[in-house]
């Protein structure tokens, strides 16, 4: 298999193409990626025959940034009868390795929404056929992805499930809690399950911790770390909810988020201020210099262009810094599904 297809934002295609050109060019796999703009997806076709299924063992998923969802297939199964799907899908889902587990998939258009009563018609009959040709396995650690492009047009391929999203598309689907002061909460909790195991998070996450939420207002991710049990200092010069300063854990601090400090070093540090990423960088530098934090979620709004070199430029500052400085440092970022013209980094050190 020569070909991966990546899921992305819509808009996003060319920093999906640039990232995993640089990411393969560094494992000395190259191909050429074909986009198109707002289709949400890129596939990456490597000059290797088995290009893609090297890349799926060797490329770390928690490397993409722009990626949501990977996987690897021969490319497009056209021509797809609309009277009998399955049987053209069962004979090249043969040609693959055996699985555990299948994921049917749309992109992330509206075309693409506007195919997932197919998919969902198909999940059935279609896995019945692939028990009957026994295709799965519980002893496989692969799964099995069908994106649907168009009724007659589709993608079939696999990817490792311990290195890919465990999301269909990549997409972590949370519901807005009706208490929450805005949607930007969904946006941390999102954060939280992309870069905190589910096993570490009554450890890293625990009730009682100390928290700073930088440009807190109206309170949206202040009110997860409530939620948690946390203690927050909440800095912006904007009102707070009413209902989240009356849990008695917030305290409001009208400043600016940028000049704030604190008296104390706390455990969290969040932040979600709109500015230039290059002055949220070197405020995240600062925190943890001066050793203010012990871990950090923030957001870096991206310019109009150049947004993968702008992120890369930002998280080799952010290293080479901290690393300057004497710590051991764990940075990622991700272009979450919730964020917009923005992505989010975690970052903690050693």
């Amino acid at each position: 298999m020569n070909h991966l297809f990546l899921h992305c934002r819509p808009g996003f295609e060319k920093e999906c193409a640039a990232e995993i050109t640089d990411l393969a060019g560094e494992l000395g796999i190259y191909g050429y990626s074909k986009t198109k703009d707002n289709s949400a997806y890129v596939l990456f076709i490597t000059h290797e025959p088995d290009g893609a299924a090297q890349l799926l063992k060797i490329l770390r998923f928690r490397k993409f940034i722009f990626t949501r969802q990977w996987f690897a297939c021969a490319g497009v199964i056209d021509g797809l009868p609309v009277s009998d799907r399955v049987t053209p899908l069962l004979a090249a889902a043969k040609n693959l390795a055996e699985v555990r587990e299948l994921l049917i998939e749309t992109v992330d258009t509206n075309e693409g929404k506007e195919l997932s009563g197919l998919s969902k018609k198909f999940t059935a009959p279609f896995e019945k056929a692939l028990r009957a040709a026994s295709l799965f396995s519980q002893k496989s650690g692969m799964r099995l992805h069908l994106v649907f492009i168009s009724g007659t047009q589709a993608y079939l391929g696999v990817s490792p499930i311990n290195n890919s999203s465990p999301w269909p598309m990549g997409v972590t689907r949370l519901r807005l809690p009706k208490e929450a002061p805005s949607r930007a909460t969904l946006k941390l909790e999102e954060a939280w399950h992309h870069f905190i195991a589910a096993e570490d998070w009554d450890i890293r996450l625990a009730a009682s911790m100390r928290a700073v939420d930088l440009g807190a207002a109206p309170g949206g991710w202040t009110w997860q770390l409530v939620q948690r049990g946390m203690f927050v200092e909440a800095v912006d010069n904007g009102p707070m909810d009413k209902n989240l300063m009356e849990t008695g854990q917030v305290q409001h601090i009208l400043s600016d988020g940028f000049l704030f400090e604190p008296k104390k070093p706390v455990d969290w540090l969040v932040c979600d201020i709109v500015d230039k990423p290059a002055r949220v960088t070197s405020m995240i530098i600062k925190w943890f210099t001066k050793k203010y934090c012990r871990e950090a979620v923030f957001n870096l709004k991206l310019p109009m262009k150049q947004r993968y070199a702008e992120v890369k430029k930002c998280e080799e500052r952010i290293r080479n810094e901290l690393e300057k400085a004497g710590f051991r440092v764990d940075i990622q970022f991700k272009q979450l599904y919730h964020d917009r013209e923005e992505v989010t980094g975690h970052l903690r050190v050693f």
